[in-house]
């Protein structure tokens, strides 16, 4: 368990090491050792400690400390715990870096979080210079195993002390165009993890060497925070894989010896899809715990393989400050249900005028119960003091997400309030995609919209203004986003259109585009370039 008085994620790493130095920490499966290259295999939580020390003290001697901001892009492997660790330890904040990113997105990062280093996969060492030349920072990109340059004078940026020290930045999509960098202390990981150790109910963990599966980006807050957080605070291990791979998931769950792992809503799905098999059941799970499943599969997932999904809702900004969670009984399965808000958390449901919908459907606000309404949450937008302002206006945040309450409490998903695009879990900024459309030659004007897919959830649509409007028009334009963006952002469709519809102010009208676009999707001049969004299309 991680102490009430607790600092620091290190500090709570290493006590748990010193407690469970011969347990296992982190496992990686034959599969993704063999697609990273790496050695597959556990970790325990001692050789970790020790791994952890020596990256420290190398980052150390090289000048590197409180108040550094260090970028990484290790996907999903185990060193980037690591890396982690080591930065937390000497009181530097790590800037994950989603592999996927691409030219403008990498040096829009590296221009607004100002990191003093990157450290990165050999691959894709120039490929950070050159977005950190492009934003005009001095900031040397190394890959793990090099020698580490000094810091640039002046480069101690991250702020706070113990608990309130900044411990991470993650970006995440909103509605003014480019990421948000959220700022999380070391308060916001120490939570998630007690959270998690203690939410008991369907999810409840033991200090009995629990094991944990997850195939979710471990550069975002889901397996940052509560994956990492919730095994070091149980003294458990975390596989974390590649990414998804329906047809080998099983395997890889009996292989990790798993008793507990997290999804996302496209998760359950796919495998709802694969023929039966005779071993489905042959496995140690206890729970799965995620966000996002179909109501139409709920019931039918957990009668055929054999657990509970035990749904829940987070933000990256509030963390374990603001966390629901259906781990308790009576179950309502297969009703988008997200349980009932804790004792720990305030709510309010309110209509767009900011009023108590009174029972209706309307935006969830939430705040911390007691004296400290932030307490658990990011500590603000960088470098946006304005965003920061009318997250809490009033005194509440604003999640954005409509949803509506029972009269026991229980509560209820709806639907999405911000204008973003979200698919297989990742969210897109519509006003994002269009900036980087609005920059090829071709293209006069441009909107995107979600349309739904069965898969993926949301699927990018774009309606583009152009001279001359081709199929390979759409095909040249989508090819060259793949080089601007991450491929989940580039439009999976294309329409062309002669207008865009506008207001009197020429801002995009956002309700008639989406009728639009849920009208264009079928027609038969769209161009379905969805095959096109692969990883590394670029």
């Amino acid at each position: 368990m991680i102490e009430p008085d607790c600092p620091s994620v290190y500090d709570a790493f290493a006590a748990s090491a010193a407690r469970w130095s011969g347990r296992d920490m982190l496992n990686v499966l034959p599969e993704t050792a063999g697609i990273y290259g790496i050695e597959a295999g556990a970790m325990r939580y001692g050789a970790a400690l020790d791994e952890v020390a020596r990256l420290a003290d190398r980052l150390a001697e090289a000048g590197y400390g409180k108040g550094h901001r260090v970028m990484v892009l290790l996907e999903n492997r185990p060193a980037f715990f690591l890396w982690f660790l080591a930065l937390n330890r000497i009181g530097a904040s790590i800037v994950p870096v989603n592999p996927d990113l691409r030219a403008a997105e990498l040096a829009y990062m590296a221009g607004h979080a100002e990191p003093v280093l990157a450290v990165a996969l050999p691959g894709r060492v120039e490929e950070l210079r050159q977005a950190a030349k492009a934003a005009g920072v001095v900031m040397p990109v190394v890959a793990p195993g090099d020698a580490l340059p000094a810091p640039r004078a002046g480069g101690a940026l991250a702020g706070g002390e113990g608990v309130r020290a900044e411990a991470a930045m993650l970006y995440t999509s909103g509605t003014t165009g480019q990421p948000k960098g959220c700022v999380l202390p070391n308060e916001y990981f120490l939570m998630a993890g007690r959270w998690y150790a203690e939410a008991g109910g369907l999810c409840a963990l033991s200090e009995d060497g629990e094991r944990m599966i997850t195939p979710l980006p471990i550069f975002h807050m889901n397996a940052m925070a509560y994956s990492l957080m919730a095994m070091i605070a149980v003294g458990g291990c975390l596989t974390a894989l590649d990414r998804f791979h329906p047809r080998t998931w099983w395997q890889s769950v009996r292989e990790s010896g798993a008793t507990c792992l997290h999804y996302l809503g496209v998760m359950p799905s796919m495998l709802m899809g694969l023929p039966e098999s005779g071993d489905e059941r042959a496995h140690g799970v206890r729970f799965g715990f995620g966000a996002g499943v179909d109501p139409k599969l709920h019931g039918a997932f957990e009668a055929r393989f054999g657990f509970p999904l035990v749904e829940a809702w987070a933000m990256t900004e509030t963390g374990a400050g603001a966390v629901i969670c259906a781990n308790t009984l009576p179950r309502r399965v297969g009703e988008s249900c997200l349980g009932q808000p804790g004792p720990e958390l305030e709510i309010r449901i309110v209509d767009d005028a900011g009023q108590d919908t009174g029972g209706a459907p309307g935006e969830l606000l939430v705040r911390h119960a007691g004296d400290d309404p932030k307490r658990g949450f990011f500590a603000e937008y960088y470098k946006n003091p304005e965003a920061t302002d009318e997250a809490w206006a009033g005194g509440w945040f604003h999640t954005g997400d409509i949803v509506r309450q029972e009269a026991d409490g229980a509560m209820f998903f709806v639907d999405r309030k911000k204008n973003v695009i979200r698919r297989s879990g990742e969210n897109i900024a519509a006003v994002e995609v269009e900036s980087v459309l609005m920059r090829h030659p071709r293209v006069r004007a441009a909107a995107v919209a979600a349309v739904p897919d069965a898969v993926r959830g949301d699927e990018v649509f774009a309606c583009l203004v152009v001279d001359d409007p081709a199929p390979e028009l759409a095909e040249e334009i989508v090819g060259w986003c793949l080089t601007q963006l991450a491929y989940y952002k580039a439009p999976g469709y294309v329409a062309f259109v002669e207008a865009l519809p506008l207001t009197a102010t020429q801002k995009i009208q956002r309700g008639e585009l989406k009728a639009m676009a849920a009208q264009l999707v079928e027609d038969k001049a769209t161009v379905d370039l969805r095959h096109m969004k692969k990883r590394n299309a670029a």
